[in-house]
C-alpha cells in the first residue's frame, strides 16, 4: 500500500504530461486527406461541361464532404491541345471526364492513360464517347477508341459502331430499367423523367458485354426512325477499374431532379460508399445551352 501511494504522484505528473501534449494537437496532412479527391477533367466545345462540373464539384464539397479538383481546357473549351493540372490524377480517388475530340499532347495523355490503368473508378459524361480525334496515322490514333476500353462505350463517332444521335432538335424520355431499378445509383431517382439531351445511338454494339444498363432513353422528335438506347450504364472495365458512364450531359439535364440524384448516388457508389439516404431537393445547377461557339 505504501509503495502504491509513493508511486501515485509520478503516474499524476505522467498523465497531466499526456493530457498537456495531446490536447490542441491538430489532424496530420494525412489524416486530412482522407476525405476522398474526385477530379473532373473537362473539354466539350458544346455542352459546357467547364461549368456544370465545377458546380457539381461545390455541391458535393458542401453537401458530402468530397474534396475536389476541376480541370478544364486552355483558355477555353475549343482549345483541343491542351488540359493544365492532370497531374492531379495521380492523387484522385475518382477522376469524371467530360471530353469532346481532344488533341492532347502525348504526355497528358499519358497522365490520363496512367490514372485508367490503375484500376481506379472512372464516369464519363456524353461526348465522352468520342473523347480524342487524333489524325490517321498520329501516334495516338489508337486513343481514339479510348471510350471502349475505358467505359465501355463506342469507339468513337461514326465508324464501324455507327455511333450517332437522332437530331439536335430531339429530346429524350427517360426510364429507369425494372429489372436494375434496386441498384444503388437508383436509389430515390424518379421512374420516369425527361432531360434535354438528344438520344445518342449505341446499340446494337454497345454497351459492351458484361455492362449493367440502369436507364433506357427514348427519342423525343427524332430526326430519323429511332429505337430506344441505354442511356446510363455500370461496368468493370478491363483494368478493374468501377465505371458509371452516361450519353445525357446536356447543360439542361444538370438542371433536372432525377438527373442530379443519379448522378450524386453514382459518385457515392463509384468510390464504395453508401448513396445518400436523404436528398436536399432540386440543386442549384442552372447553365444555358451554348452550342458550338
Amino acid at each position: 500500500m505504501k509503495l502504491t501511494l509513493r508511486l501515485w504522484p509520478f503516474a499524476l505528473v505522467l498523465i497531466c504530461l499526456f493530457s498537456i501534449s495531446s490536447f490542441g494537437k491538430q489532424p496530420t496532412q494525412k489524416q486530412k486527406s482522407k476525405k476522398p479527391l474526385i477530379v473532373f477533367v473537362a473539354g466539350d466545345h458544346e455542352y459546357s461541361g467547364e461549368s456544370t462540373l465545377p458546380l457539381l464539384a461545390n455541391i458535393l464539397e458542401k453537401n458530402y464532404g468530397f474534396r475536389t479538383k476541376v480541370l478544364t481546357s486552355y483558355p477555353d473549351q475549343n482549345a483541343e491541345k491542351n488540359i493544365p493540372g492532370l497531374e492531379s490524377l495521380a492523387e484522385a480517388d475518382l477522376a469524371v471526364f467530360f471530353l469532346r475530340w481532344r488533341l492532347l499532347p502525348a504526355d497528358q495523355v499519358a497522365m490520363i492513360d496512367a490514372y485508367v490503368k490503375s484500376g481506379k473508378p472512372v464516369m464519363g459524361f456524353r461526348t465522352t464517347t468520342h473523347a480524342f480525334n487524333y489524325p490517321k496515322g498520329d501516334p495516338l490514333e489508337s486513343y481514339n477508341a479510348w471510350a471502349e476500353s475505358t467505359f465501355g462505350a463506342p469507339p468513337g463517332w461514326g465508324g464501324k459502331a455507327k455511333h450517332t444521335h437522332y437530331g439536335h432538335n430531339a429530346s429524350t424520355d427517360a426510364s429507369v430499367i425494372p429489372s436494375a431499378s434496386k441498384h444503388p445509383i437508383l436509389t430515390g431517382v424518379a421512374p420516369n423523367f425527361h432531360v434535354r439531351s438528344w438520344l445518342y445511338r449505341v446499340l446494337p454494339n454497345y454497351p459492351a458485354k458484361g455492362t449493367e444498363w440502369l436507364v433506357m432513353g427514348k427519342a423525343v422528335n427524332p430526326d430519323k426512325a429511332a429505337e430506344d438506347q441505354p442511356i446510363a450504364w455500370t461496368w468493370v472495365n478491363p483494368y478493374k477499374g468501377r465505371v458509371f458512364f452516361t450519353t445525357m450531359g446536356h447543360p439542361e439535364d444538370f438542371s433536372v431532379e432525377p438527373f442530379q440524384r443519379l448522378i450524386v448516388n453514382a459518385i457515392h457508389w463509384e468510390l464504395g460508399k453508401k448513396v445518400p439516404k436523404n436528398w436536399p431537393g432540386m440543386l442549384d445547377i442552372h447553365v444555358p445551352y451554348r452550342g458550338m461557339k
